[in-house]
C-alpha cells in the first residue's frame, strides 16, 4: 500500500502551512476567540488567491476540484494551525450540498471567497439525524414561511446566505435563506472552543420557491452524503491538531526539568506520548483510507465515520494526556496547549459526536454479519 503523497500534495501542504503561519498563527487564533465574525479577512482573501475556497467545487462552476486526498491534505495543515475560518461550513459543506441540490449559481461566488454560507442545522433538543429537524417550513403561495430555531451556526454573523434544514409536507428540505431576511434574528453564542457560534431564531421568515436545494423532501438525503464526505476531512483536521499538540509537549519535556532531570526521562510519561504518536499514526492512515476510498469513487459509508470517531478521540485523549505533561500551567491562556485541548473536545462534539458514529459504523457492521 503506497503511502506517499505527490510532488504535488506535499508543496500543497507546505503551502497551506506557510499561510497559516503567516495569517492564522496561534496569535490570531487567541484574537479571533468570541470574535463575533470569527476568521482574519487576510487570511480568507490568500485562501481564495491559492484556489481553496473552491477545492470541493468543480472547475466548471469555478473551483479547483481537488480530490479527497488533497483535501485531507489541505485539513492536516489546517487542523495544525487551529486556523479560523468558515472554510468547513462554506467551502466544504454549503458548497457540496449546492452542487448535489443543483443550486449551482452560488458556487462561483464560494470558489472566490465573495460569498460565505453557512449550515442552519441542529436544533434545540434535536438530535443528529432526521427526527431532530422540526423547524417548520410552511408552504405559503409559491413560497414558504419558515419558523422555529436554530443552534451552532458557524460563521452566522459572517455568512451572506444559511443553508438552512427545514420540515415541509414533503419531509426535511434544504433551503437557502438571506442571514439579513426579516424575521431572522442572530445571538451569539459561548463555546468550549471559544468559536463563531450562534443561535438562529426565524419567526414568519418568508422564502421564496426558489430557494429549495435540490428537491423538497429530498433535503436529508442531499446532507448526509455531504456529511459522510465532509467528516473525513474533520477526522483529517483532529490527526493534524494532534500530532501539533503532541510535538509541543514532546518538546516542552525534554526542557522542563523536575527532581534533576527532563520530564522526558521518566519512564510513565515517556510511555503516555508513544502511546499517542502511535494512535495519531493509526487516526492518520484510517484517514488516509477513507479519503482514497471517496476519490475513488468507493464506499465510505463505514470508513468515514470510522475515521471521525478515531481520530476525534485521539485528537482528544492526545491533547489531554499533554495537559497532564504540562501540569497547571497547561491551563492558563499562556500556553498554547490549552487551545488544542478545548477544540479537541468541542470537534468531538460536533458534526455527528461519537455516539451517533459509533451508532452508523455499527449498523454497517451488523448489516455487512446479517448479509
Amino acid at each position: 500500500m503506497d503511502l506517499d503523497l505527490t510532488p504535488e500534495q506535499e508543496l500543497l501542504g507546505e503551502t497551506v502551512r506557510g499561510v497559516c503561519s503567516r495569517y492564522a498563527d496561534l496569535t490570531v487564533v487567541r484574537q479571533m476567540e468570541d470574535d463575533a465574525i470569527g476568521y482574519p479577512s487576510e487570511f480568507w482573501s490568500h485562501l481564495a488567491e491559492l484556489g481553496l475556497l473552491g477545492m470541493s467545487i468543480p472547475e466548471e462552476h469555478g473551483g479547483s476540484g481537488m480530490n479527497a486526498i488533497d483535501g485531507a491534505v489541505v485539513y492536516m495543515e489546517l487542523g495544525r494551525a487551529l486556523a479560523p475560518s468558515p472554510h468547513f461550513v462554506s467551502s466544504v459543506l454549503s458548497a457540496g450540498a449546492l452542487l448535489r441540490g443543483g443550486a449551482t449559481e452560488v458556487l462561483p461566488g464560494i470558489a472566490d471567497g465573495s460569498v460565505i454560507v453557512t449550515p442552519a442545522w441542529l436544533e434545540p433538543s434535536g438530535g443528529f439525524g432526521p427526527a431532530g429537524v422540526t423547524l417548520a417550513a410552511a408552504k405559503e403561495g409559491d413560497g414558504f414561511v419558515l419558523d422555529g430555531a436554530k443552534r451552532h451556526v458557524q460563521f452566522a454573523r459572517a455568512a451572506h446566505h444559511l443553508l438552512v434544514l427545514a420540515r415541509t409536507a414533503e419531509g426535511v428540505t434544504l433551503l437557502l435563506v438571506d442571514t439579513g431576511a426579516p424575521g431572522v434574528t442572530l445571538t451569539q453564542q459561548m463555546t468550549v472552543a471559544s468559536d463563531s457560534q450562534y443561535r438562529v431564531d426565524f419567526s414568519g421568515v418568508r422564502v421564496p420557491a426558489s430557494a429549495v436545494v435540490g428537491e423538497p423532501g429530498r433535503g436529508w438525503a442531499i446532507w448526509d452524503q455531504v456529511m459522510h464526505d465532509a467528516i473525513i476531512l474533520l477526522a483529517a483536521y483532529a490527526v493534524g491538531g494532534a500530532r501539533y499538540a503532541l510535538e509541543i509537549t514532546t518538546e516542552y519535556s525534554k526542557v522542563r526539568r523536575q527532581f534533576d532531570k527532563p520530564l522526558a526521562a521518566f519512564q510513565a510519561l515517556s510511555h503516555y506520548m508513544a502511546d499517542a504518536a502511535t494512535q495519531i499514526d493509526g487516526a492518520e492512515t484510517l484517514v488516509w483510507e477513507a479519503a482514497w476510498a471517496k476519490s475513488v469513487g468507493r464506499s465510505i459509508d463505514r470508513l468515514a465515520p470510522m475515521a471521525k470517531l478515531f481520530a476525534c478521540n485521539v485528537f482528544r485523549d492526545t491533547t489531554a494526556m499533554a495537559q497532564q505533561i504540562f501540569g497547571g500551567v497547561g491551563f492558563t491562556v499562556d500556553y498554547d496547549i490549552q487551545l488544542y485541548f478545548r477544540r479537541a473536545k468541542q470537534l468531538q462534539l460536533s458534526w455527528w459526536d461519537s455516539r451517533y458514529l459509533e451508532e452508523l459504523v455499527a449498523a454497517d457492521v451488523l448489516d455487512r454479519v446479517t448479509a
